[in-house]
């Protein structure tokens, strides 16, 4: 008989928290889409991809990447300032996107999208939302407070579905401005509900205490912080490069398509990486072994994705028809490309933190660079053949391949910290 060590059961138990409350929300999501398909332009959804991209970006500049550090220290002090660091850094970049409001409109010039200017003042309030809580989350999983972030999740995911069909008058303004409001929400009924026993310790920050943070955990901004730009920014580069020669609507239908297919899964493999990661790092403290779980961890999910993706292949196109409308035909084509890339990211991504524990992030960053560069080449030939399935066909190759070199040497990681214990 198999017995589960104290490690597996702390994952599973914790994980199981985690994608109950995703399953909610992502069913509450999905559902809302045949709604709001039928309310709202593929302009408005290629619009409302762009604001995102530029919001994501910032906020990874405004946390700088300490929110990965809360983890590591192993005093809740130490892992406070690093919070504290983020905040701190999180106020700079919102008064910056503040003092950009009068060059909106250049902004949206550039990108083709006349909407933009409109909604650019928003970004501000989004990007304080999405980091605070982005500080929080890590906060609450130090102390595996993971009822709090299942919370979120629903609350967040509930009323943006329901904000953006309740303002659908506002025509494409109300997708926005659900998006902006939902995380909000969360984050207001998260510190509300967990005030006394986890915000409360936050509210003294200790500057001496966050200058030593800084400093010690410097690699994070130094490393990390490039790492996960080249990473978003090649993760968002049809939607960033493609806008201004294809237009909003293509980037809709795109969009829509990235939505549909990695929104599902990025959210339970978030849940996953969130678990995995406090508990690998706490193994790696204690000098335990890791290599056993994450090979159990890999086969599982290779035996349950990949007979699924396979499936979804041949039905895509009609299913997104029937689910969204007869004119997102194409975005069910569009997912058929991204599988590959689909198949990887759910094997690379609960583990991505790898390089983080072992303190490879200059490597890491490699990676990402090679990534970003082949992803360049996939979108210039599209942009060159002004073939706009070309560059996404192209684009989730590289992808993949690139990911999959990066399994390999996640594998490589776990096989010299387990020969040198």
């Amino acid at each position: 008989m198999h017995v589960q060590t104290p490690m597996q059961s702390n994952i599973i138990r914790n994980t199981s928290k985690l994608l109950s409350a995703n399953v909610i929300a992502q069913v509450i999501g999905i559902a809302v889409y045949p709604i709001l398909t039928r309310l709202y332009l593929p302009d408005d959804f290629g619009t409302l991809h762009l604001f995102l991209t530029i919001g994501g970006i910032a906020t990874l500049f405004a946390t700088a990447e300490y929110q990965n550090a809360i983890l590591l220290p192993k005093s809740d002090k130490d892992a406070a300032a690093c919070l504290h660091v983020g905040f701190f850094s999180t106020l700079t970049i919102c008064l910056l996107f503040l003092l950009l409001i009068p060059w909106a409109p250049a902004l949206s010039d550039l990108f083709n999208a006349p909407d933009l200017k409109r909604h650019f003042w928003m970004l501000s309030p989004f990007i304080f939302a999405v980091s605070l809580w982005n500080l929080l989350n890590f906060w609450h999983t130090r102390h595996e407070r993971f009822t709090d972030v299942s919370m979120y999740q629903v609350t967040q995911c509930v009323s943006g579905a329901g904000l953006k069909w309740g303002l659908a008058r506002h025509t494409g303004a109300g997708l926005i401005i659900g998006t902006v409001l939902a995380p909000v929400i969360g984050l207001a009924v998260n510190i509300a509900t967990s005030f006394k026993k986890a915000i409360r310790p936050l509210l003294r920050p200790d500057l001496r205490e966050c200058r030593r943070m800084a400093r010690q955990y410097a690699n994070f901004p130094k490393y990390s912080l490039p790492r996960s730009i080249v990473n978003y920014l090649s993760g968002n580069l049809p939607v960033l490069l493609l806008t201004p020669f294809f237009g909003v609507q293509q980037i809709g239908f795109y969009g829509m398509a990235i939505t549909l297919s990695f929104t599902p899964i990025s959210l339970i493999v978030k849940s996953i990486y969130q678990v995995v990661f406090q508990n690998t790092a706490q193994q790696v403290r204690e000098k335990r072994h890791i290599r056993p779980f994450f090979k159990k961890m890999m086969t599982r999910s290779t035996l349950i994705s990949l007979p699924v993706l396979a499936a979804l292949y041949f039905i895509l196109p009609s299913l997104a028809s029937w689910l969204l409308g007869a004119e997102w035909y194409v975005t069910g084509q569009y997912i058929r490309f991204l599988l590959p890339w689909l198949f990887v990211t759910i094997l690379a991504g609960p583990i991505c933190f790898l390089p983080d524990i072992f303190k490879k992030q200059k490597k890491a960053l490699g990676f990402e660079l090679l990534l970003l560069l082949l992803r360049l080449a996939g979108i210039a030939a599209g942009i060159a053949t002004g073939s706009f399935v070309l560059a996404i066909a192209c684009y989730s190759i590289a992808s993949f391949a690139v990911i999959l070199m990066q399994l390999l040497w996640f594998n490589r990681l776990v096989t010299d910290y387990e020969r040198e214990l």
